[in-house]
């Protein structure tokens, strides 16, 4: 499948995130197709840009189609398309995928083998070998790939955002409808 371009990216932070499922995210011989997602914008307070520029998030204004990773609790890096124009602070994180190539190294990293292999962001992260060194990656190569989804949009659900405290109202957490690979709770 082709690589997705910059301009997919430049357009409104949720639709991006509902028009990523399906798509697949490859790192290395690592990929897996993404089934969950949520977008994230500088207008509400649950997004890291809420409090505007700050050097730490610098890449989560950058150019869309460009990779935005974080530690997330000191523990786990997440990653994130950045979206929507330059200087505008809006990302989707990439929630969760079902695995695709790859599998018996993600299964190494991990320790495991079953659904939840990569079901939550911080595991798809440490199973595809995604670290804080790709902060601010291009997502059209070489590192990082996202790549569209074969014809035909997946059956989707929106939800509430999980894991936040601050604007858990807003219904931007998008799922594959169904798939055995989105994290808990589902939607």
């Amino acid at each position: 499948m082709a690589v997705l371009p910059p301009e997919f990216y430049d357009r409104p932070v949720v639709e991006v995130a509902a028009d990523l499922l399906g798509c697949s995210l490859r790192h290395g011989v690592c990929e897996g197709v993404i089934v969950e997602t949520e977008a994230y914008h500088e207008s509400e307070p649950a997004s890291h840009a809420y409090r505007g520029l700050r050097p730490h998030i610098r890449n989560l204004f950058g150019a869309p189609g460009t990779a935005y990773v974080y530690r997330s609790y000191g523990i786990h890096a997440l990653v994130n398309a950045v979206c929507e124009a330059p200087g505008v602070g809006a990302a989707v994180l990439i929630r969760a995928l079902q695995p695709i190539a790859g599998i018996e190294l993600m299964r190494r990293r991990r320790g495991r083998a079953d659904a939840e292999l990569c079901a939550g962001p911080g595991r798809l992260t440490a199973a595809l070998g995604i670290g804080l060194e790709l902060d601010g990656a291009p997502l059209q190569g070489p590192e990082l790939e996202i790549h569209a989804r074969p014809a035909g949009m997946p059956h989707s659900v929106a939800a509430k955002r999980v894991g936040i405290t601050r604007a858990t109202e807003l219904p931007w957490r998008f799922a594959v409808a169904d798939s055995a690979w989105v994290s808990r709770p589902r939607p």
